[in-house]
């Protein structure tokens, strides 16, 4: 990105002088990454990767689902300028938020033509970059011919009516498009429930219509409404709406539910079996379905996108010595994720709230690899999983520099540093996974008649070997194993070797 001193003259209330204002140019395209080879089976065959790449959308515009006669915005995400708002941070940090709505908005399907920085002590309330700013934007949205302006924050339902009604264009904010990319990307049932209700919660502060449609009273006198046949509750058409949409809601809601129990019957069943789960968790695009794939082969999709992954993956694996364990791939974080989407994937982030571990997968060749685990334990503060044992992972290292490397082990001495692409790491990574795996708390003695092998089993899935003998009556285990266990070994309990 380039800088420039902006022409206009700043806002009086800015509270800063000229110089202070950035005008970054036209954003360049992100250089391909390039690594070593993926081995051909190392994800699987793939195929819903190549299915959505099959129905990939170029140019095209996205229209949220719409409920009834609602006008609802189209997000015409093809030929974009950038605006963001500098109040605190440095430049390296501006510079990160900018490149990250950037990707963002290819990720969307857009063409990103320019970006628009504002230097401002707060953000301006009618028209969030200030009125000077806005006339400089306009130029820039002319000159360029652009479809849409995406800001990087969440509007507020009058900012966005000010700056249309000045730019003439699409506005849209960060949440709106993180909203459009999870439409996008979902596939399941529960996915597609989560993504609407979250875009539902967003729209409805925001519904909006023109020449006063949505304004307009139902009833009255023939001079002042619709005359006979026309006289109804008294309710505006947007109360009309927003109620529609409130009832929606409340059926999402309703049916989020019945598939929540379905995934608290599972959770519950592995916790009856004394399962110890992990959920990989990180920021999103940092390589988690990777690494799932690598360790367990699952075969999920992987893609070098933002927010690929939407719907939670488990799988079961082991350790040498038989401990079963399951692992499972959650939705990637962001910075400022909106609240919404964090209201309406509750029922799934909760696989993470319920985790005997957290395998935090960083990208180390992030720009800002520590801003990435700022905001994802933020998240995991938010959805009460900050105090569940944690085991950071530098995912990536293939592409990251030597140097930053080099830091990241300085800072982070227990982390483990891995390539899932190209697997250097990975049998480190597996060493202090199991280690890290929570243990049985209770050391038994016991010898187990060998007409009971279902018990020699069930410590193998469930407990902890530390010697197994066999002997003529029966196989003298000492293990540790949970207390229902316990219980059923009690009657081949010794204390004698």
């Amino acid at each position: 990105m380039t800088s420039a001193h902006a022409t206009s003259l700043p806002d009086p209330d800015d509270g800063f002088a000229p110089d202070d204002e950035l005008h970054i140019g036209p954003i360049e395209t992100l250089p391909e990454r390039n690594g070593a080879v993926e081995p051909a089976d190392a994800d699987g065959d793939q195929l819903e990767r190549a299915e959505r790449e099959s129905l990939r959308r170029v140019g095209m515009s996205t229209q949220l689902a719409d409920i009834g006669e609602v006008e609802y915005r189209d997000l015409q995400l093809e030929r974009v300028v950038l605006v963001a708002v500098w109040t605190t941070g440095s430049h390296v940090d501006v510079d990160n938020s900018v490149a990250e709505l950037q990707l963002l908005a290819e990720t969307a399907g857009a063409q990103v033509l320019e970006g628009l920085v504002q230097r401002r002590q707060r953000v301006d309330p009618a028209t969030f970059i200030g009125s000077g700013k806005v006339a400089e934007l306009l130029d820039v949205v002319v000159a360029t011919a652009a479809d849409t302006v995406i800001c990087d924050g969440e509007l507020t339902p009058a900012q966005l009516r000010n700056l249309e009604d000045r730019l003439k264009v699409k506005v849209i904010d960060r949440t709106a498009l993180i909203l459009d990319i999870f439409a996008q990307h979902a596939k399941s049932v529960e996915g597609k429930a989560q993504v609407e209700l979250a875009q539902l919660q967003y729209m409805k502060q925001r519904l909006r219509g023109w020449g006063g449609n949505l304004s307009r009273q139902a009833g009255g006198r023939v001079s002042a409404g619709a005359g006979i046949g026309g006289r109804g509750p008294g309710e505006t058409k947007i109360e009309t709406d927003r109620r529609r949409i409130n009832q929606r809601i409340s059926q999402l809601r309703a049916k989020l539910r019945e598939m929540d129990g379905t995934r608290a019957t599972k959770r519950a069943e592995r916790l009856r079996n004394r399962v110890p789960s992990v959920a990989i968790v990180g920021y999103t695009n940092a390589g988690k379905s990777s690494l799932l794939n690598r360790l367990t082969g699952a075969g999920v999709l992987v893609e070098d996108a933002l927010f690929a992954t939407l719907d939670p993956t488990t799988r079961r694996s082991e350790t040498p010595d038989g401990r079963e364990f399951t692992l499972t791939d959650t939705v990637g974080f962001v910075r400022h994720l909106p609240h919404d989407l964090v209201e309406a994937f509750a029922s799934t982030l909760e696989e993470s709230a319920h985790a005997d571990l957290l395998l935090h997968v960083v990208d180390a060749s992030d720009p800002d690899p520590e801003g990435q685990i700022a905001a994802v334990r933020e998240v995991l503060n938010d959805i009460d999983a900050g105090g569940i044992p944690e085991m950071l992972v530098f995912n990536k290292a293939d592409l990251a520099e030597p140097a930053v490397l080099a830091t990241l082990r300085s800072a982070y001495p227990d982390a483990v540093i891995v390539s899932a692409r190209t697997g250097v790491g990975l049998d480190t990574l597996r060493t202090t996974l199991y280690d890290g795996l929570p243990h049985p708390a209770i050391e038994i003695r016991a010898l187990v008649p060998y007409e009971r092998g279902d018990l020699i089993d069930k410590i193998h899935r469930n407990g902890e070997f530390l010697t197994a003998e066999h002997r003529a009556d029966g196989t003298y285990v000492v293990a540790r194993v949970h207390p229902d266990l316990a219980g059923e070994l009690a009657p081949f309990r010794t204390d004698a070797a």
